[in-house]
């Protein structure tokens, strides 16, 4: 298993089986005929296009929020020094290039806009106390990818060019730069807002506690954007998806046999829920965060065999429960 068997035949039909269920989904025309309309503002434009402190300082009225909560306006000694440290950073030779590169990959965000649209709308069909919050694309010169609060929600383009461009994330390992492409901006946005729905019990600090946290974020997301591949919603490539499925027993039999469910171990929870580039625990082919991926099934489990609705599930704090009342079990292959 360790070497060999990770990756089986079931590879090519589990590929196929996941592309035809993506091609062939529609999203819901009631839903998205609400009264949700969006609108982003690329404020990119407006501070790299600013050619004197007037017209940044009057960016700075226009857009407080983001002044304040981006630009920390309130850590200056006062808004003049921070505009002319703006309009030097817009004269950097590198920053200037970065902000073209922007501009070549993305010379529009129409698509980016209607996909963020029909995301808020689903999530106000469900949770109808969600308030779409203002959205706003920036520069920021690595420095921030995606801020997000009840009020803005603000992303750095710089951070989701392609994959291969020669301008990348600095100190992020490939396996998390990755991830910081178009087609995961939307998925990411919206996990981020799981957390605000996300009901946890703070007295449960187990393994099981934060692989079922992060399965009803990632069955959130899902719920929102039921035509998005699970690929950008956990992070995973397609192969490493179909060959999760594919040895799901194996992974079952490993959390059972080493006792894990109810460690509370911070290091050992870590080794299957955090960031790492496998889980050599089980595999040093298993891709890592494999605990996310096994609460993930576990909650689809739980809400689809016990019916309960989107709201229900996210309200849900007793772990214990969703485990023991999900029926969980590996597919068989």
């Amino acid at each position: 298993m360790r070497n060999s068997l990770w990756f089986t035949f079931l590879l090519a039909f589990v590929l196929f089986s996941c592309k035809k269920s993506v091609e062939d989904c529609q999203l819901d025309e009631d839903i998205l005929s609400q009264d949700l309309d969006l609108r982003i503002e690329r404020l990119e434009d407006a501070f790299f296009e600013a050619k004197d402190q007037e017209s940044i300082l009057n960016l700075f009225d226009a857009y407080p929020d983001f002044a304040e909560k981006i630009l920390f306006l309130d850590s200056y000694e006062s808004p003049e020094v921070l505009a002319e440290e703006i309009l030097l950073a817009n004269q950097d030779t590198l920053m200037r290039e970065l902000y073209d590169e922007v501009k070549i990959h993305y010379p529009d965000v129409t698509g980016l806009e209607k996909d963020l649209e029909n995301a808020f709308k689903y999530i106000q069909y469900y949770f109808p106390e969600f308030k779409a919050p203002k959205v706003y694309t920036f520069v920021s010169g690595f420095s921030s990818d995606v801020y997000l609060d009840q009020d803005i929600l603000v992303i750095g383009l710089d951070y989701f060019l392609p994959f291969e461009h020669r301008f990348q994330p600095p100190e992020l390992p490939q396996y998390i730069s990755k991830r910081y492409q178009r087609e995961y901006i939307v998925p990411t946005v919206v996990t981020a807002i799981s957390s605000v729905f996300n009901q946890t019990d703070l007295r449960e600090s187990t393994l099981l506690a934060e692989m079922i946290y992060y399965g009803k974020a990632y069955h959130f997301t899902k719920s929102i954007l039921p035509c998005t591949s699970d690929q950008y919603i956990i992070g995973y490539t397609q192969e490493e998806i179909a060959a999760c499925f594919a040895n799901e027993d194996f992974i079952w039999a490993h959390f059972v046999e080493e006792d894990l469910f109810f460690e509370t171990n911070p290091f050992v929870i870590r080794k299957y829920t955090g960031e790492a580039p496998s889980t050599d625990e089980i595999s040093p082919d298993a891709p890592g965060r494999i605990g996310r991926w096994l609460g993930w099934n576990i909650v689809d489990d739980y809400r689809f065999n016990n019916k309960f609705s989107l709201p229900e599930l996210m309200m849900e704090t007793n772990t214990d429960k969703i485990f023991r009342q999900s029926g969980y079990k590996p597919r068989p292959q």
